[in-house]
């Protein structure tokens, strides 16, 4: 009954096969109420095209477009998965999740195409990842460069804030400033650690938030969009020990704010 009423998702997708194959550290969500699946007609929410940057025999990556889910949810069923997952199923293969960035966030995302490399990443994430970059547009006029330490932890209205060591998850932010005018400052961002809203947060307790960032404090708005990409994330194969670097240029849109 729960399958053939759509209330069974895995990793975020609808799922009604009884003999669908789970792999270990698999998301399986119980709904409480139906979701179809998006129809054919022309109501169907439109996805913008995926750009795939890298694609192996164990990973695949592509560029997100901003406003899209890493994964689907109860509300919304449109995701960067469920779009993975119909590009690789005509081969035989399927996409799992080892990481996610939030929706309004462009750039690098990865799945895993192997399932024991998807387990032991999902079991030693921070182990094998070693470099994440982000490039962010913040408010205002920043200079120079700084790491950040700060403590994370989250209301029950989902909204990430900072607090005290004994309290939160330490969090570890370093950022360069690229360019910046009167205005806005365009920011080169690795994270040491990968807290959810870590970079949002740490600019807003700076006061110079992210613009279109109005979850965390921003007023400004001028490309209609986040001003958050993933640039690049390096991490280590643990079936070849090889390191994988993908990576991908930040959207030209934020240059436009420095011309």
């Amino acid at each position: 009954m729960l399958l053939s009423n759509h209330l069974v998702m895995v990793n975020g997708e609808v799922i009604t096969k009884f003999d669908y194959s789970l792999a270990r550290e698999d998301e399986v969500k119980i709904l409480k109420n139906r979701i179809d699946k998006p129809s054919t007609n022309k109501e169907k929410v439109r996805i913008p095209r995926m750009e795939i940057i890298y694609e192996d025999e164990y990973f695949i990556a592509i560029n997100k477009p901003h406003g899209v889910l890493s994964v689907e949810s109860d509300k919304d069923i449109n995701s960067c998965y469920s779009i993975v997952s119909q590009y690789l199923k005509p081969k035989g293969e399927r996409p799992y999740i080892i990481h996610r960035i939030d929706k309004e966030t462009s750039g690098v995302l990865v799945f895993a195409k192997n399932e024991k490399v998807h387990s032991i990443l999902r079991l030693h994430w921070n182990d094998y990842v070693k470099y994440r970059e982000y490039h962010a547009v913040v408010e205002g006029k920043m200079t120079g460069s700084d790491t950040i330490i700060n403590y994370l932890t989250e209301n029950k209205n989902n909204i990430v804030y900072s607090t005290n060591k004994e309290n939160g998850i330490k969090a570890i932010t370093s950022y360069k400033v690229l360019k910046s005018n009167s205005d806005y400052s365009l920011l080169d961002v690795e994270i040491k650690t990968g807290r959810k809203n870590q970079i949002r947060v740490t600019m807003m307790d700076l006061s110079h938030p992210i613009i279109g960032d109005d979850k965390y404090k921003s007023n400004k708005n001028p490309i209609k969009r986040l001003g958050l990409h993933a640039t690049r994330l390096e991490l280590v194969n643990p079936l070849t020990k090889e390191l994988m670097v993908f990576n991908t240029k930040y959207p030209v849109i934020f240059d436009s704010l420095f011309k």
